[in-house]
């Protein structure tokens, strides 16, 4: 019987039969090789348990936004005493375990919407690059991105009574999305 495969043992080695079977082992062994597919940008070693103090000097700012790397580094060194139970210092120092350091690469504030009354600017979008590197006393990197990317659209108030620059307050809202997205790198090994 051609159709039989019961009780004829021979039958489970036709290669029509096997292919399948070995499709299947095939595919997840490729799948076990591949992972999900999912990294960040930022290369990092888990953080030693010898460092309990890390010191986070004010941040680099290669642009010409004012005082975006203090409010940067302000709202770092929040996160971290808020949420870690690291010591925070904000000059490098001998008593200093490891050292945060942060430069700011690109600062831009783009139109994104427009009045179609009056064809002014309604929106605007603010994109900020940054790099980061965390270091041990020895330069050996613990972690670090070189490619940060953050956006915060705000709204631009088209009345002049009650004008109200609305910058500020989406650089501050950036610069905690930034702190937590990266505090939360660091704890997480990412």
């Amino acid at each position: 019987m051609r159709g039989d495969y019961g009780s004829n043992p021979s039958a489970w080695e036709n290669p029509v039969m096997k292919r399948p079977a070995m499709l299947v082992i095939l595919i997840c062994s490729l799948m076990s090789f591949v992972g999900c597919g999912y990294h960040t940008a930022g290369h990092t070693i888990t953080i030693p348990e010898n460092v309990r103090t890390i010191a986070v000097p004010a941040f680099v700012s290669q642009t010409q936004t004012f005082k975006i790397e203090q409010i940067l580094t302000g709202a770092v060194v929040r996160e971290l005493v808020t949420r870690t139970h690291y010591h925070i210092v904000n000059e490098p120092s001998e008593a200093a375990d490891a050292t945060l350091s942060g430069t700011v690469l690109a600062a831009s504030s783009t139109p994104l919407t427009y009045d179609s009354q009056t064809g002014r600017a309604a929106s605007a979008l603010i994109v900020v690059t940054m790099k980061v590197a965390l270091t041990d006393k020895q330069g050996k990197v613990l972690y670090q991105n070189p490619s940060y990317l953050f956006r915060e659209q705000y709204e631009i108030s088209s009345d002049l009574a009650t004008f109200f620059e609305e910058d500020s307050p989406a650089f501050e809202r950036l610069s905690r999305q930034f702190a937590q997205t990266l505090v939360s790198n660091l704890l997480e090994g990412f």
